[in-house]
């Protein structure tokens, strides 16, 4: 308890330090009156919260109605630079509580590597049954341009300067003249983050955001990822230390950043050869400057140690094919040196000329190489932790970076096979076939050897665009490797042709080839994106007529008789509401990944979840853990983007505690998969299924079926205002339409956040489980078992009582008077309280919590925290909206400032879409 008590005094006092930085910035730049004022509306919305009344309400607001610009801009800005500030602290602290932890041996960091080695040695897995849980370990994480990030990257570099600092704080043999020093540098950075626009001013390119996905790479990943391997090697060997084990590679990122042409029209094929240029350019830099640093540390001389005859001989010949005259390293002795500086020269002429590597492979065995010949003159046990280092990363990252993925929209492949099609007699129309009919076609197709596309000009813009993207493929397989695209995803899967179109078009581009003796060919997985609720219920059928096609299954069987299949949490929830969605989800894939078996098909998951709770975004390890157990041991894919990347991947200690805990689940979990896994009871099933039943219906209800809902919903929320900010280069709409099956589900959960509503991340949740709650106490008990014993419905019940703690019905009431008919507000808004207190009330009944959280302590004092600051930015996005809305003429001034409160309440939250 007393440790407790200490961390969090410790956090308390990094916010204050930043805090009165601030406070004296606020000062410094407008003067006491601007401190004044921010301090008096800070202290009435804190009094607000701890004693509320409606006069207290409306003296706050009635003070942020008379502010002015450019004072009323400033106390914006105030309270989203102390956001920014409170989010460094509460990332150090988490760093600080993970040392913490290492720092006393007699307790286990849960999720911690360390933990699940621990779990596995006390429940006395057999050898063999280890090796082969890390053999099919497999967890990849695929970064998205998703416009999620509302801050700036040159205030996350502020942001992670500061955090630097504030760790230095922790040292307890800091001398005063370092201590005086390191809170000159905190103020400057503080003053530095105050003094930058955090707004951009034109919306990034896709280059841009591709650019800014090789940021984290550069920053953390490409020496977190070979930390977390051999983080799981040293405990292996220390709990188990009479026997060798072999940890592959298990863990990679691969992005979708400069690849998604799913409704963003400036992801071009140009583009996309672009960014898998800056990728690869990004691999060998990295490579060269280890590789410059193990050149120094490896001097031994043959004059003292013996060096390998295979590495001599591999000099001696590299010397005379690769370097000029003056270009090897002069002391012959140094076998090491002279062995690097030839690798140097070959990978600094990667892509430029034949004395480059060809592939990564080379570079790979020529580092193996040096380890060989090294072990030949260490001691016994002794590692090589830099070499092996570089080892690892070249097979994790080989010459590529991260395999980039390619998304397109199903319409467009139907559209060009239609055209391809008639164009060769083959029908008039494939688009009006039936779903039979089609899939005869492709059959026919894909099993004729022949080419069937007559020259490409012969086609419309449209075709050539669709064909010229699977020619970059086989372009970027020929010069960047196979592994630099290995995904094809299918956006809108609908059917099982929506897959055999695609494969036809990689056929055509010879990515796909039926040779004549029957022999096929095929460099390209093709994945169906399950999004809405009714394509997850058609998915297992869609698959299976897929697997009992001959030659789908000849393509299966080139690709490791593996088949992965993405599932869409973002459209799902908009669809059908956050408990429904996630149903569907988890039953998808119980009997997708059950009929697969019937086939001997190993399939993978990629979960599209997205940042906030309304996209089924959460912690990776939970997410993790929420999955049918019988599903982990093929592995998972999951989607990071927006705000996700920053939180969790700009700083390495956070990035390590991040990753560790998703392999730290995923390993645990996957050993207990080899035992009998219990199966789901059925009347967990059967109660989930009835309440899913009854959310669908009060979610579709309200969402669907009151015709004014749209309205309020562009009404009360800053959608129309959130187009303004530049944090993506993809358009909020798939068909710049006013519809709601058009707008994407981002803006959709993002215009709900701001407003305090939350509304996709809990809305009807309470209707379906009180209905089946209230039926007898037989049901609530049953609720409550299952929250104990199934982590799936225990992450549901704890991301529904995360939503609601981040809502905020008080607040969103102010929203609600932005709505133009009075009737309306009153009527929507109405049903939304009813219902967020009905869910309330549900959750706490089935977790046995006094208050909303109550199990995660940590996580609610965050929220507790933030929320009376956030407020101010809530009142004062309101009254700006209002004054925007019924002026005549646009303001510019008034836009800026609604765009802060945007980028201060995400801020806050931590959520944006």
């Amino acid at each position: 308890m007393q440790q407790t008590t200490d961390n969090s005094t410790l956090l308390r006092n990094d916010v204050k330090k930043l805090g009165n930085i601030l406070g004296d910035v606020l000062k410094q730049h407008g003067g006491t009156e601007l401190f004044d004022k921010v301090e008096t509306i800070r202290e009435a919305a804190k009094e607000l919260r701890k004693d509320y009344s409606e006069e207290a309400l409306n003296r706050l607001k009635d003070q942020i109605a008379s502010l002015e610009s450019p004072t009323r801009q400033h106390v914006i800005r105030a309270f989203s630079t102390y956001f920014h500030l409170i989010n460094i602290a509460e990332h150090n602290h988490r760093i600080r509580r993970s040392r913490q932890y290492q720092l006393d041996d007699s307790i286990l960091q849960p999720f911690s590597i360390e933990s699940a080695v621990a779990a596995i040695k006390e429940a006395d897995y057999p050898d063999d049954v280890i090796q082969q849980v890390l053999n099919d370990l497999s967890i990849e994480l695929i970064m998205t341009a998703h416009p999620t990030e509302a801050t700036k990257r040159t205030v996350l570099e502020i942001q992670k300067r500061i955090s630097t600092i504030i760790q230095k704080f922790d040292n307890p043999l800091l001398t005063t003249k370092e201590r005086r020093k390191l809170e000159e540098s905190l103020t400057n950075e503080v003053t530095a983050l105050w003094q930058t626009d955090e707004l951009r001013q034109v919306k990034p390119s896709v280059i841009d955001e591709v650019k800014n996905g090789l940021y984290y790479f550069d920053q953390t990943l490409f020496s977190v990822l070979p930390a977390i391997h051999q983080e799981l090697e040293d405990q292996l060997d220390d709990y188990f230390p009479d026997h060798q084990w072999k940890v592959p590679n298990f863990l990679t990122f691969g992005s979708w950043i400069g690849g998604d042409r799913d409704g963003n029209p400036y992801v071009t094929p140009d583009v996309t050869w672009e960014a898998l240029k800056l990728q690869r350019e990004l691999a060998v830099k990295k490579y060269d400057e280890a590789m410059v640093e193990l050149m120094r540390r490896f001097s031994q001389s043959d004059k003292y140690v013996p060096v390998s005859e295979e590495l001599k001989k591999s000099v001696q010949e590299g010397e005379r094919t690769f370097l000029r005259k003056g270009e090897a390293w002069k002391i012959e002795p140094e076998y090491y040196r002279r062995k690097f500086a030839i690798m140097l020269k070959r990978l600094r002429h990667v892509d430029k000329s034949k004395a480059g590597y060809n592939e990564a492979e080379e570079l790979l065995e020529d580092l193996q190489m040096i380890k060989r010949s090294i072990l030949e003159h260490t001691q016994p046990g002794q590692k090589l932790k830099k070499l092996d280092k570089l080892i690892r990363q070249v097979e994790l990252f080989g010459f590529h970076l991260a395999t980039l993925d390619i998304r397109n929209h199903s319409g467009e492949h139907e559209t060009a096979i239609t055209e391809i099609l008639k164009m060769v007699g083959i029908t008039d129309d494939y688009s009006q076939l039936s779903e039979k009919e089609k899939i005869a076609t492709l059959e026919r197709v894909l099993k004729d050897p022949r080419p069937l596309m007559l020259l490409n000009e012969d086609y419309s813009k449209e075709t050539q665009e669709i064909f010229s993207v699977f020619q970059l493929i086989k372009k970027a397989h020929d010069t960047f490797g196979p592994r630099s695209i290995e995904v094809y995803l299918v956006s809108m899967t609908q059917s099982s042709s929506d897959l055999l179109e695609v494969l036809v078009l990689a056929k055509e581009a010879g990515i796909y080839r039926l040779h004549p003796d029957g022999r096929v060919e095929s460099g390209l997985n093709v994945a169906p994106l399950l999004e809405t609720v009714n394509d997850l219920i058609a998915g297992p059928e869609i698959m299976e007529t897929l697997f009992s096609m001959d030659v789908y299954r000849n393509h299966i069987n080139e690709r490791g008789n593996h088949q992965e299949i993405m599932l869409g949490y973002s459209d799902g929830s908009k669809d059908g509401g956050t408990i429904t969605a996630n149903w569907k989800l988890f039953k998808a894939q119980q009997e997708i990944h059950d009929m697969a078996g019937k086939y001997d098909i190993r399939l993978k998951f990629f979960h599209g979840r997205g940042g906030s709770l309304g996209r089924g975004g959460g912690p990776l390890n939970r997410s993790i853990l929420s999955q049918p157990a019988q599903t982990l041991g093929d592995g998972v894919k999951i989607t990071e983007q927006g705000e996700v990347l920053s939180s969790r991947y700009m700083l390495g200690d956070i990035a390590f505690r991040n990753l560790e805990q998703a392999a730290s689940a995923l390993l645990e979990a996957s050993a207990k998969a080899t035992k009998d896994v219990d199966p789901v009871k059925k009347e967990w099933e059967d109660a989930m299924e009835e309440v899913s039943e009854k959310s669908l219906a009060k979610y579709q209800q309200l969402v669907f079926g009151d015709e004014d809902f749209l309205k309020y919903f562009k009404q009360a929320t800053p959608l129309e205002e959130i187009k303004e900010l530049n944090i993506g280069s993809r358009p909020t709409s798939r068909k710049n339409s006013e519809k709601f099956e058009d707008l994407r589900a981002i803006p959709w959960v993002f215009a709900w956040t701001q407003c305090r509503h939350m509304l996709p991340a809990w809305y009807a949740a309470g209707t379906g489980l009180a209905a089946f709650a209230e039926q007898s106490e037989e049901n609530v008990k049953m609720l409550q078992e299952m929250y104990e014993a199934w982590p799936f419905f225990q992450a549901t019940v704890n991301n529904l009582q995360m939503a609601l703690m981040k809502a905020d019905m008080q607040t969103a009431k102010e929203y609600v008077d932005l709505v133009e008919d009075p009737a309306v507000a009153e009527r929507i808004f109405g049903d939304i309280e009813e219902e967020y207190n009905r869910t309330r009330s549900v959750l706490l009944e089935i977790s046995g919590d006094s208050e909303l959280l109550d199990h995660t302590p940590n996580i609610q004092g965050s929220v507790h925290r933030r929320n009376p600051y956030v407020d101010p930015l809530s009142f004062l996005q309101v009254d700006l909206i209002r004054k925007m809305r019924e002026s005549d003429e646009q303001s510019d001034e008034l836009l800026t400032e609604v765009l802060l409160t945007i980028s201060g309440v995400a801020a806050g939250l931590v959520n944006t879409g």
